[in-house]
């Protein structure tokens, strides 16, 4: 029988006593076993998810210079629209077959990024900058669990999201058509580079994790579950005690069928220090597997790699 992924109830954490050190050690373990689980007592209403998911539609059916008006090379596509086949995965020379769109947290910072929206729909920026703050509120839940599970103070991981670069990315994966680049695919196999992912349940299947034998768990397209994960900086920080796991979009199995998802890539801030830390190398047999960098060296070499920047 093929693995499923952990299930952790957001409202036992939410409960306090017992339950919440039950949600603790079981996120935990999941992020150390498989770096994946599924998430589920989130409080998102699952109609918001979907009017977000609909005007994320009726933006990527607009004409492609329409869309083309929000695309900022300049700041490296870290807001606004990225065209079909610009990403690429690291290593991975052929293009993504996707588009999509990228927000972040509003700050009054002029060093900071600043949100775009487009004119239409007209009710996008109210749907998904709704779906960004509820997420990202429920991210620093989580990392305040993932901090308890690692014996640190419960606000140590959610101190280095604080005016992070948090963004929150809508993906239109279009019906793959006749003359799609050969070797392509939906999203090769990669691994996030941030501290977690949360992914609102996609609206069709295609996920894939890789799993210690090098197979493939299947992961369901499902508004109940948010799909959350740990990437390469928590991996860094942990020296491995928390895993960054492989994983990828494969293609659907007819050319005319679409796909959107919507994950949250929760980053610390650029100046947090990613340098493995004494007791998790102690914990991991002793030898420091990962490099001394700050997160936004980290980020900037990522963004370089999978064709976002120069």
């Amino acid at each position: 029988m093929a693995r499923k992924l952990e299930i952790c109830d957001l409202a036992d954490w939410r409960a306090g006593g017992e339950r919440r050190e039950h949600f603790v050690k079981q996120m935990g373990e999941a992020l150390q076993d498989i770096g994946f689980f599924a998430l589920t007592g989130h409080g998102i209403d699952v109609e918001s998810i979907k009017e977000s998911y609909s005007v994320a539609e009726k933006f990527f059916q607009l004409p492609q210079d329409e869309k083309s008006r929000y695309e900022q090379a300049e700041l490296f596509r870290q807001r606004g629209y990225t065209p079909y086949g610009v990403e690429h995965a690291k290593d991975n020379p052929a293009p993504d077959l996707k588009e999509f769109w990228q927000t972040g947290r509003t700050i009054d910072d002029p060093n900071f990024h600043k949100n775009i929206w487009p004119e239409k729909p007209e009710d996008f920026e109210n749907a998904i900058d709704g779906l960004y703050i509820a997420m990202e509120s429920m991210s620093s839940e989580l990392l305040s669990a993932a901090s308890l599970y690692l014996n640190k103070p419960e606000n140590w991981l959610p101190d280095m999201a604080m005016n992070g670069n948090t963004i929150l990315r809508v993906i239109h994966y279009p019906a793959l058509g006749k003359n799609s680049p050969e070797g392509a695919v939906r999203s090769a196999q990669h691994e996030d580079i941030n501290l977690i992912t949360l992914l609102v349940g996609a609206t069709a299947d295609g996920l894939q994790v890789m799993d210690h034998d090098g197979s493939w768990i299947e992961v369901e397209g499902n508004h109940d579950h948010i799909i959350v994960d740990s990437g390469d900086m928590l991996q860094n920080l942990t020296n491995g005690l928390f895993k960054s796991t492989t994983h990828r979009v494969i293609n659907p199995p007819d050319a005319t069928s679409d796909r959107y998802s919507m994950p949250m890539f929760v980053h610390p801030r650029n100046d947090v220090d990613l340098t493995p830390l004494a007791e998790f190398v102690e914990l991991t047999g002793g030898e420091v597997l990962y490099d001394s960098i700050n997160a936004g060296d980290y980020l900037h070499q990522r963004l370089v790699e999978i064709g976002l920047a120069s």
